[in-house]
């Protein structure tokens, strides 16, 4: 995985740590955009690493704006990002990646003092299932439910005052691995599956960005290729 940055000093899920991850997000969107954009030209329109970027950067300007009762919540940079893709974004991932912040940002702001990474399990399995009535999809169809199903399962095995960043560098392990699995998937949902075998062995792009999320908690990823089956990802401090 992804060598530990500066958020694994900061074990307190907090407004700071957030604000943080999406930023990070929105760097590593923006660093492996290219490698996301020939993914999707192999399985789609080509347009997945585009809209990503520009959802984080969306968001990344809403968190300059924050203000109000919000602006110090830890679920605020994640409302931020769900206000981002969701009025902001186009195609299918605006939709989905809205839901699924948007749902963590729920869960996050009902949270215990200290509840932080079972809130966070909780918000994620909400935005899965409503990821999978807009899109029903289902884990085998080559989409991003195959990089979420196993990160939301590995999220929810550790205790809800775990360590964030302990337990969200186990999530992205466990995308990473759906990522991977997708590679050797026929597409039965979604875009992918309208090019039938021009999509075999080419990793799902959805999922990539999945694995992009759950890695961005600990650092910014600066390339593709590593997580993608090589050797260890390159990372660089938040």
């Amino acid at each position: 995985m992804a060598i530990r940055s500066d958020a694994a000093s900061d074990a307190a899920f907090t407004e700071g740590f957030t604000d943080g991850w999406i930023r990070r997000y929105a760097a590593s969107a923006a660093a492996t955009e290219a490698e996301l954009s020939a993914l999707d030209q192999q399985v789609g329109d080509g347009d997945f690493g585009a809209n990503l970027v520009a959802g984080l950067q969306a968001a990344v300007r809403l968190l300059g704006e924050l203000d109000g009762p919000g602006a110090a919540s830890a679920a605020g940079p994640l409302d931020a990002a769900a206000a981002a893709f969701l009025d902001e974004v186009g195609g299918t991932s605006g939709p989905l990646f809205g839901l699924l912040f948007q749902e963590m940002a729920v869960a996050v702001g009902s949270a215990g003092d200290g509840m932080y990474v079972g809130a966070l399990a909780v918000g994620i399995g909400n935005g899965l299932s409503a990821i999978q009535r807009v899109g029903e999809a289902a884990v085998g169809d080559k989409t991003l439910v195959d990089a979420l199903v196993p990160a939301c399962t590995a999220l929810a095995s550790y205790p809800s005052t775990a360590d964030p960043v302990e337990a969200l560098s186990h999530a992205a392990r466990a995308a990473w691995e759906g990522v991977a699995n997708t590679t050797r998937l026929t597409a039965r949902s979604g875009r992918a599956s309208y090019v039938g075998d021009r999509a075999a062995g080419v990793p799902d792009p959805g999922a990539v960005g999945i694995g992009l999320l759950f890695s961005s908690a600990e650092a910014t990823v600066t390339t593709l290729a590593p997580l993608l089956g090589g050797p260890e990802p390159e990372s660089v401090p938040a």
